[in-house]
């Protein structure tokens, strides 16, 4: 006699192999010395300031490539700028990395949008520091690199994000790492 097992027990079935099956690839987090280090870098910003990446040590960052007639750009620039400045006083900043625009265009963009941390026009050496990090390098934009306290790339980010899922992103990049004894 073949019994056949009900359609719904045999979805619930594969779902409990699958959850509990994988659960150790799947909830195992990387050591810290996992994560690459960011790439060293230094730019200037519009208003003639420079940013290096050995002035950011200690720091958690995020590096947004992003563009001005972006709209998914557009949509997640007001929440960063309320992210800056809630989170800038405790060792934080956003650095903008203006990609295919003139400069008259970024910095009238800066003044509406009241971008008030580090904007940058990109330059084939800061695409390239970064591009390695991503499959194929970076082809869609807006893109992020997290950059945790410890200067390890925590996290590529391609498309917008909202403010909550950036809240958390920054929260986690600069939580100091605990360390084995």
């Amino acid at each position: 006699m073949n019994k056949k097992v009900n359609p719904p027990v045999k979805v619930w079935m594969v779902c409990f192999l699958l959850l509990f099956g994988f659960a150790g690839t799947l909830f195992v987090s990387s050591p810290a010395v996992a994560l690459p280090l960011a790439p060293s870098f230094t730019a200037v910003t519009l208003d003639g300031k420079a940013v290096k990446s050995n002035q950011l040590a200690g720091k958690a960052y995020i590096v947004n490539f992003f563009a001005s007639w972006c709209p998914p750009c557009r949509s997640e620039i007001p929440d960063m700028v309320a992210l800056q400045t809630k989170y800038g006083s405790k060792g934080f900043t956003f650095i903008g990395v203006a990609v295919n625009e003139t400069e008259p265009a970024i910095r009238a963009f800066i003044t509406n949008n009241k971008i008030s941390y580090p904007v940058v026009m990109v330059d084939d050496k800061l695409m390239g520091a970064f591009s390695r990090y991503v499959a194929g390098g970076i082809s869609a934009i807006p893109t992020s690199f997290v950059v945790n306290s410890s200067g390890r790339i925590s996290s590529v980010i391609t498309g917008a994000r909202s403010k909550e899922v950036f809240e958390k992103i920054i929260v986690d990049a600069l939580r100091k790492p605990v360390i084995a004894k």
